[in-house]
């Protein structure tokens, strides 16, 4: 059932890039329109690359942005978002409460 699960959340999210997108909406107050058009400049793609899977599959493998089956080798959890907040240029609150918690630097 997990993995049933995974696969049928992850279309539109971190199959493509609505994960990001939907981050930038919530996180910054940004329209959908405004949330994609600044993941695909942060991402260096056009804004209808970031709904194509097999576009957002080479990115997320060149950013290691995380995906939704596990990768060997590849960022997962919260690596993934380490990175994300990197890429888009954000910081995301969990992140501040790892840093503080186990006293990393920004």
């Amino acid at each position: 059932m997990a993995v049933a699960h995974g696969v049928a959340a992850g279309i539109g999210g971190m199959r493509a890039a609505g994960d990001l997108v939907a981050r930038m909406q919530v996180s910054q107050g940004m329209r959908i329109k405004q949330a994609k058009e600044h993941v695909a400049s942060k991402l260096g793609i056009s804004v209808l690359d970031i709904a194509d899977p097999v576009v957002m599959s080479e990115v997320r493998d060149d950013l290691d942005l995380g995906r939704v089956n596990a990768v060997p080798g590849a960022a997962k959890g919260i690596d993934a978002k380490f990175r994300i907040a990197e890429v888009l240029d954000i910081e995301i609150n969990c992140l501040n409460i790892f840093k503080k918690r186990t006293g990393l630097k920004s």
